[in-house]
């Protein structure tokens, strides 16, 4: 096949260069299979200035044999450019020379081509496809015959082509003349052309083609039909005994594979009187007919024919009429040629789709299940081209039947048509005011968000999910929720930090139970796409709520996500160092250990961590003093504050009083926790004296009697300024001060340092 489009593209280009024509094709490879069969050699071109997929028939003069066909050539291509109908074959273009003529068609094949590939099929689809081509070539016949007042001539096999879309084409023009036409080569050359006295009719053969200027110009295309339909149903059949002399009438032993029904007919087209003899368009007729007698009606039962009226009227079908055509196509669909499906139904459908209306939601699942015979790599120009025009239609129904079976052609669509395409009116889908359609919107991102841009997915899609989050409708809220849980994954670094906790903690304090749990359990879905040190300042505070959330639902799985998220943290803790001090760099803190080898610090209960930390600190603080420091006395407080002590760095900073009435410590450590309006003391006591209670072996004088004292002046004095002021003095907020954690903890620290000396005593 290649070897032989090599020779015939050099063929071309040579005559380009000897002629300097200009082409508006480009020749592809040689249909060998209808070489030699007619004057014409039949490839597969490509047109120039669009590059779709035609045919070309090059006749060439100067090949051996071929002069004296000159003149049929240049009346094929003379009629065929000016008889335009659906069933002739469709004339695109025309190259003619002296000696050479190309002619450029529709994409075809040759019947007999066809023929072979039905060989394998049942009876019955192969006898429903026959009689479809037959009924097609009726009505181009006719058209020849009575509004074109012409004769075919030349109606045979290889006259015959399928288009695409499995139609059949009338051709064969080369003898297509009309008796007023002075130019007519029917009836002065018509013995010339090969093989045409094997259809010739009985009176051509005893008197001559000119015989037929005194005919009806039907009278040989009828008799030539009955030839061919005895050829179509019996290809390995000879001739019946009528096309010869004398011209029997068939008898039933001659029927073979020609339907019963359409067996009368055949006889009639047959009859030997021209003037008696039945002709294509009462061949039609009589076929269409449901009581004309024996016979007939085989057309109009014929599920093609019917398909093919119907859709041809579809549009202006009334609502009975067209839902009785959609139930035959859904029952016969599995019957169809694969090209009759895809390039005779689907693009009729897509056509009746674009007038929306309820029937919508029926043909597009039609549509669809069609498709399915489509080769994957016609699909986007039968199917999806369909499709993605049905997007800009206002009609709702059928926005509703996209949707409904997105998932049957989403995988089939690409990045470019999505977003360019299909995206621009996928969104007015989210303003819609019927939420029918704003859920079905929502819905659909799931199939074609691996199929948005950056710029759709990480801006313009979540703007419209924001919107969708605050929907009247509890379902369309909790299925964006979802959608962000699924779609999280896939946006950028710097969306997700943004955008998931925020949408998620929105939908956890929805009114609505499952979008409080389709909540959390996007978060779940999504632990992967936060850092670990969100999870714990941003995921498991803003969702530590639902803990106690008033439905058991989503109480339940609010634990849930607290253990996930609890065991992600404890998995990367068990990575961490114990410490991020380097080693040896505070002393102190390195020998702060459990009192007895072994112990654990970590507690379980509330009571035993109050132990836990009080021993902690005093035995650590004990193992610090050497023998000298025991041996030692403290100063006093005045003293104390003279002195130049070095503080570590790890001890916490001086504690300064604010508005709240906080204790405030000096360096000096010689003010007491105070409350405002009361004096603060010098000391501890009350005196500057050194503290003789403290030494060792000294007398033990009842010191915290007189904290005690100066806690209750301390309380009373606390108790006449609310009596004063006739306010809370622990205010309306909290005890503590969660934005002032230093001046709280530092003065939590200073009581500890104070008290817990005092305890060993």
């Amino acid at each position: 096949m290649d070897y032989l489009r090599t020779l015939g593209s050099a063929a071309v280009s040579t005559l380009v260069q000897k002629s300097g024509l200009n082409l508006p094709f480009s020749l592809g490879a040689k249909v060998t299979s209808f070489e030699g069969k007619t004057i014409w050699s039949l490839y597969d071109g490509t047109k120039r200035d669009d590059g779709s997929q035609v045919s070309i028939f090059e006749f060439d003069a100067n090949l051996p044999g071929k002069r004296n066909w000159l003149p049929f050539a240049k009346n094929a291509a003379r009629k065929l450019r000016v008889t335009r109908h659906p069933d002739v074959l469709k004339f695109l273009d025309s190259v003619e020379t002296d000696t050479t003529i190309y002619i450029m068609t529709e994409r075809v094949r040759p019947l007999s081509a066809a023929m072979q590939d039905w060989s394998s099929k049942s009876e019955k689809a192969k006898e429903d496809w026959l009689l479809w081509g037959l009924h097609r070539l009726s009505v181009a016949l006719s058209f020849v015959n009575d509004p074109c007042a012409s004769t075919h001539g030349n109606l045979r096999i290889d006259s015959i082509f399928i288009s695409p879309s499995g139609e059949w084409k009338l051709g064969g023009f080369e003898l297509l003349s009309n008796p007023k036409d002075e130019a007519a080569v029917l009836y002065t050359l018509g013995t010339l052309l090969p093989e045409t006295s094997m259809i010739a009719s009985p009176e051509v053969k005893k008197s001559g083609y000119s015989v037929l200027k005194e005919q009806n110009v039907a009278a040989a295309d009828g008799y030539a039909l009955g030839l061919l339909i005895h050829a179509v149903f019996n290809p390995s059949h000879p001739l019946p005994a009528t096309a010869s002399p004398p011209h029997p009438p068939p008898n039933a032993s001659s029927r073979g594979s020609i339907p019963l029904p359409v067996f009368p007919a055949f006889k009639r087209l047959l009859n030997p009187n021209g003037k008696a003899r039945l002709t294509p368009k009462g061949f039609l007729e009589f076929g269409m007919a449901q009581t004309a007698g024996d016979g007939s009606g085989f057309f109009a039962n014929n599920s093609l024919v019917k398909v093919c009226a119907g859709l041809d009227s579809f549009n202006i079908s009334s609502e009975s009429e067209k839902t009785a055509l959609l139930r035959t196509l859904k029952e016969s669909a599995a019957s169809f040629p694969v090209e009759f499906a895809s390039h005779r139904v689907l693009p009729a459908l897509a056509s009746a789709l674009e007038f929306g209306g309820a029937s919508a939601a029926i043909i597009l699942p039609l549509l669809l299940q069609l498709g399915q015979n489509v080769s994957p790599q016609d699909y986007s120009s039968v199917i999806l081209v369909h499709l993605v025009k049905l997007y800009a239609s206002p009609d709702r129904g059928t926005r509703m039947a996209l949707l409904d079976h997105l998932s049957e052609y989403a995988d089939k669509l690409d990045k470019k048509i999505v977003s360019d395409k299909i995206w621009p009116n996928l969104q007015t889908g989210f303003s819609d005011t019927v939420p029918v359609i704003r859920e079905a919107t929502v819905k659909s991102i799931t199939l074609l968000a691996d199929k948005f841009n950056d710029r759709i997915l990480n801006n313009d899609l979540l703007r419209y999910l924001a919107k969708m989050q605050a929907d009247p409708e509890a379902s369309i809220r909790t299925n964006t929720c979802i959608l962000i849980g699924r779609i999280g994954p896939n946006l950028g670094y710097n969306t997700k930090r943004k955008v998931l906790v925020p949408a998620f903690t929105r939908a956890l304090k929805d009114p609505f139970v499952h979008c409080r749990v389709a909540g959390l359990m996007s978060l779940m879905a999504t632990i992967d796409s936060f850092e670990v040190e969100e999870l714990a300042t941003k995921v498991i505070p803003n969702m530590a709520f639902t803990l106690v959330d008033k439905e058991k639902l989503v109480r339940d799985q609010g634990f849930k996500a607290v253990t996930l998220f609890v065991k992600k943290l404890e998995e990367h803790a068990a990575t961490l160092p114990e410490t991020a001090n380097p080693e040896g760099e505070n002393p102190i803190l390195a020998s702060l250990s459990p009192p007895t080898p072994g112990q654990s610090t970590l507690v379980n209960s509330a009571a035993g961590a109050a132990g836990a930390l009080a021993g902690w600190a005093i035995s650590s603080i004990g193992k610090k003093l050497t023998t000298s420091d025991l041996q030692s006395t403290m100063s006093s407080v005045s003293q104390a504050a003279s002195s130049d002590m070095d503080r570590p760095t790890s001890a916490p900073a001086d504690i300064v009083s604010n508005n709240l009435g906080r204790p405030q410590v000096h360096p000096s450590l010689g003010a007491t926790l105070s409350t405002p309006g009361v004096k603060p003391q010098s000391g501890l006591n009350g005196s500057t004296s050194k503290a003789k209670g403290m030494q060792l072996g000294a007398s033990k004088t009842p010191v915290t009697s007189h904290l005690t004292a100066d806690w209750a002046e301390e309380a009373a004095a606390e108790a006449d300024a609310e009596e004063s002021s006739h306010a809370n003095p622990w205010g309306n907020d909290d005890l503590m001060d969660v934005n002032a954690d230093q001046d709280d903890w530092s003065a939590y620290s200073f009581v500890l340092w104070l008290e817990w000396p005092l305890i060993l005593l």
